[in-house]
């Protein structure tokens, strides 16, 4: 465990009704910290009444994994911060045609940054989470952020953007298991959401469609659909519907059952969707070098060029890339091997071996 905080320091555990933030709760206590449990609400059926929100449930399951713990429970109202931090970037992000990270953004804005700065203002020494993430402290005093001991479920890309401040506030009590000798902890401790499932997709949504949440925000803006040879193929309902590299659900039926048509670029002055058959050679599909900006180091930026290791996106693997800094926090990057739909607005963490470095947004 990375907690090296006098035992007489509380810390706030941020738990969000699932088994990993339960266990890194689990293990402070047993390690003697004074601790008390949080839920974070950031959401609320009443915003988007079709939504299948699970927060009811995770609060039920947060609450009884904390009595269980024997530690005291509270629920932290950050419904109107996630709304301006979080829900309007995920929105604002799509109606102008960028692919954003709303999981990432809530790390740096809500959970290390807003629930942070409740924590310390409550007189709690720093907060903990269940991120399977390794923090360390250099010689130099500063902490460093570290890739999960598993590496299926490394959760290091989503810390990409949190600054030195942050993480020096911060605890990662589950960084160095495995998710399966996390369950065998929860098991033993007799914990009420030992076997719940892992939560997907984005936060605040569950299992709900992220199309079906932009229907509610954003008006269809029905277009062309074009083919690399400029021919019109069909119909879109509207951009924000799409991503780059998709394949399925483009409303253009493929020649054969070898060839299918992808997404490979948006023209938002003309609201054309573009599409191209799978390929190497699709145009727009594939790609080597791209600029980043807004970028973020944990430590000190990166100002001369070198080769670092980069995560394009959160489950891919670290490609190798070459890094030249730019002015105005920005950077150009050229990936050693071709780099499949990345999207303007995606996110890239950027590394030295397993050290997390920082990240920065795709121009």
């Amino acid at each position: 465990m990375d907690v090296d905080l006098p035992k007489s320091e509380k810390i706030l555990v941020a738990l969000s009704g699932g088994v990993d933030s339960s266990v890194a709760a689990l293990r402070l206590k047993a390690a003697g910290y004074a601790i008390e449990g949080a839920y974070i609400r950031t959401w609320m059926n009443e915003e988007t009444p079709f939504a299948d929100c699970p927060a009811q449930q995770d609060i039920e399951d947060a609450r009884a994994a904390a009595e269980c713990i024997g530690i005291p429970f509270s629920i932290v109202n950050l419904v109107n911060a996630y709304r301006e931090h979080v829900v309007h970037y995920l929105v604002e992000g799509y109606r102008r045609g960028i692919t954003p990270n709303p999981d990432i953004m809530c790390n740096r804005e809500m959970k290390f940054g807003i629930f942070q700065k409740y924590a310390l203002e409550h007189d709690f020494a720093g907060i903990a989470t269940g991120h399977y993430v390794q923090k360390r402290q250099a010689t130099n005093g500063a902490y460093t952020l570290h890739e999960g001991k598993d590496s299926n479920k490394d959760q290091s890309y989503f810390l990409a953007l949190l600054q030195q401040a942050q993480v020096a506030r911060a605890h990662f009590p589950i960084g160095d298991l495995t998710k399966a000798r996390v369950r065998e902890l929860a098991l033993a401790a007799q914990l009420p959401n030992a076997t719940k499932k892992d939560s997907q997709g984005i936060c605040f949504l569950g299992d709900m469609n992220i199309n079906r949440f932009l229907e509610y925000y954003i008006e269809d803006k029905p277009g062309p659909i074009v083919g690399p040879a400029g021919k019109v193929l069909g119909q879109h309902r509207g951009l924000h519907h799409y991503t780059m590299g998709q394949r399925r659900g483009i409303g253009v039926p493929s020649n054969t059952d070898n060839e299918f048509y992808v997404v490979v670029g948006f023209d938002l002055e003309n609201n054309i969707l573009r599409v191209a058959f799978e390929s190497p050679e699709a145009p727009g599909l594939y790609g080597q070098d791209f600029e980043i900006y807004d970028l973020s180091f944990i430590n000190a930026p990166i100002r001369a060029a070198r080769t670092l290791l980069a995560k394009p996106r959160y489950r891919d693997p670290a490609e190798t890339i070459d890094y030249t800094p730019l002015e105005n926090g920005r950077a150009r990057i050229h990936f050693h091997r071709p780099q499949r739909a990345i999207a303007s607005g995606q996110v890239i963490a950027l590394y030295d071996g397993d050290q997390l470095l920082g990240g920065g947004f795709y121009a």
